[in-house]
Protein backbone atom coordinates (compact mmCIF):
# COMPACT_ATOMS: atom_id res chain seq x y z
CA UNK A 1 0.00 0.00 0.00
CA UNK A 2 2.48 2.30 1.01
CA UNK A 3 4.28 1.68 -2.56
CA UNK A 4 1.42 2.40 -4.52
CA UNK A 5 1.07 5.47 -2.13
CA UNK A 6 4.63 6.91 -3.46
CA UNK A 7 3.57 6.24 -6.73
CA UNK A 8 0.99 8.37 -6.80
CA UNK A 9 2.63 11.50 -4.84
CA UNK A 10 5.45 10.88 -7.42
CA UNK A 11 2.75 11.30 -10.28
CA UNK A 12 1.10 14.28 -8.54
CA UNK A 13 4.77 15.57 -7.77
CA UNK A 14 5.66 15.74 -12.24
CA UNK A 15 1.66 16.97 -12.55
CA UNK A 16 2.98 20.11 -10.40
CA UNK A 17 6.25 20.73 -12.58
CA UNK A 18 4.50 22.85 -15.36
CA UNK A 19 3.01 25.26 -13.07
CA UNK A 20 6.37 26.11 -11.33
CA UNK A 21 8.55 25.78 -14.88
CA UNK A 22 6.87 26.55 -18.18
CA UNK A 23 9.78 24.46 -19.87
CA UNK A 24 8.53 21.48 -18.60
CA UNK A 25 4.70 20.08 -19.89
CA UNK A 26 3.12 17.30 -19.07
CA UNK A 27 -0.43 16.38 -21.12
CA UNK A 28 -2.06 13.63 -18.98
CA UNK A 29 -2.53 12.00 -15.46
CA UNK A 30 -1.92 8.95 -17.44
CA UNK A 31 1.51 10.07 -18.72
CA UNK A 32 1.77 10.99 -15.27
CA UNK A 33 1.80 7.77 -13.48
CA UNK A 34 3.53 6.32 -16.29
CA UNK A 35 6.62 8.66 -16.38
CA UNK A 36 7.13 7.87 -12.57
CA UNK A 37 7.15 4.33 -13.05
CA UNK A 38 10.15 4.89 -15.71
CA UNK A 39 11.66 7.27 -13.22
CA UNK A 40 11.55 4.97 -10.09
CA UNK A 41 12.85 2.37 -12.47
CA UNK A 42 15.84 4.45 -13.79
CA UNK A 43 16.53 5.84 -10.25
CA UNK A 44 16.69 2.42 -9.22
CA UNK A 45 18.56 0.40 -11.42
CA UNK A 46 20.73 2.76 -13.81
CA UNK A 47 21.52 5.81 -11.57
CA UNK A 48 23.58 3.50 -9.33
CA UNK A 49 25.64 2.63 -12.17
CA UNK A 50 26.13 5.83 -13.78
CA UNK A 51 27.15 7.25 -9.90
CA UNK A 52 29.68 4.56 -10.32
CA UNK A 53 31.36 4.67 -13.23
CA UNK A 54 31.48 8.97 -12.84
CA UNK A 55 32.78 8.86 -9.44
CA UNK A 56 35.94 10.39 -9.69
CA UNK A 57 34.28 13.84 -11.42
CA UNK A 58 31.53 13.22 -8.44
CA UNK A 59 34.40 13.38 -6.20
CA UNK A 60 36.18 16.06 -7.96
CA UNK A 61 33.00 18.56 -7.77
CA UNK A 62 32.62 17.79 -4.34
CA UNK A 63 29.12 15.49 -5.16
CA UNK A 64 27.68 18.61 -7.70
CA UNK A 65 27.75 16.05 -10.37
CA UNK A 66 25.15 13.86 -8.83
CA UNK A 67 22.93 16.77 -9.95
CA UNK A 68 23.73 16.58 -13.12
CA UNK A 69 22.98 12.59 -14.00
CA UNK A 70 19.43 13.30 -11.87
CA UNK A 71 19.19 16.18 -15.00
CA UNK A 72 20.23 14.13 -17.48
CA UNK A 73 18.33 10.84 -15.90
CA UNK A 74 15.27 12.79 -16.05
CA UNK A 75 15.67 14.26 -19.65
CA UNK A 76 16.25 10.92 -20.74
CA UNK A 77 12.92 9.20 -19.57
CA UNK A 78 11.63 12.98 -20.96
CA UNK A 79 12.50 11.81 -24.74
CA UNK A 80 10.70 8.43 -24.39
CA UNK A 81 6.86 9.74 -23.77
CA UNK A 82 5.33 12.03 -26.32
CA UNK A 83 3.39 13.59 -23.32
CA UNK A 84 6.00 14.76 -21.79
CA UNK A 85 8.10 16.97 -22.85
CA UNK A 86 11.16 18.94 -21.54
CA UNK A 87 12.39 21.99 -23.30
CA UNK A 88 16.51 21.13 -22.86
CA UNK A 89 19.30 20.47 -20.14
CA UNK A 90 18.68 23.50 -17.96
CA UNK A 91 14.90 23.18 -17.79
CA UNK A 92 15.58 19.19 -16.72
CA UNK A 93 17.96 19.79 -14.61
CA UNK A 94 16.00 22.42 -12.45
CA UNK A 95 12.72 19.91 -13.25
CA UNK A 96 14.44 17.06 -11.52
CA UNK A 97 15.53 19.06 -8.23
CA UNK A 98 12.41 20.23 -8.00
CA UNK A 99 10.36 16.93 -8.61
CA UNK A 100 12.67 15.70 -5.62
CA UNK A 101 11.95 18.32 -3.53
CA UNK A 102 8.11 17.65 -3.97
CA UNK A 103 8.31 14.40 -3.92
CA UNK A 104 9.83 14.07 -0.93
CA UNK A 105 8.09 17.07 0.72
CA UNK A 106 4.76 15.04 0.08
CA UNK A 107 6.36 12.32 1.42
CA UNK A 108 7.63 13.57 4.44
CA UNK A 109 3.70 14.96 4.95
CA UNK A 110 1.62 12.00 4.29
CA UNK A 111 3.35 9.05 4.32
CA UNK A 112 4.69 9.72 8.02
CA UNK A 113 4.80 6.62 10.30
CA UNK A 114 2.42 6.55 13.26
CA UNK A 115 4.89 5.76 16.31
CA UNK A 116 2.17 5.41 19.40
CA UNK A 117 3.01 3.28 21.27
Amino acid sequence: MRLLATWLINALALLALPYLLSSITIDSFTTALLVAVVLGFVNTVIRPILLILTLPVTVLSLGLFIFVINGLMFWAVASMFDGFHVAGFWSAFFGALLYSVISWTLSTLLLTKNEST
